[in-house]
């Protein structure tokens, strides 16, 4: 499965995924966001990590803020509809 949207910034990405839930006995689409890191191992293996420098820290909010932002966009959308 691929992510709806993905926003990235150096090492860092923020994917969004569309996840199903019921809400008032009614299935809807719930968008949520995972936030990774990647890197080159001592064997040049590509890894993931969660764990973020204080460098990394302002792409990773970047990323974030990126995501929000089409979050904020498709509910708008939906409640446009």
């Amino acid at each position: 499965m691929a992510p709806v949207k993905k926003f990235s910034a150096g090492s860092v990405s923020c994917a969004l995924w569309e996840n199903e839930a019921t809400v008032d006995g009614r299935k809807v689409g719930v968008l949520r966001a995972t936030v990774e890191r990647r890197y080159k191992d001592k064997d040049g293996t590509w890894k993931s990590s969660g764990s973020f420098s204080r460098n990394e820290i302002p792409m990773a909010v970047y990323c974030l803020f990126k995501a929000f932002a089409a979050m904020v966009e498709e509910r708008d959308a939906e409640d446009g509809e």
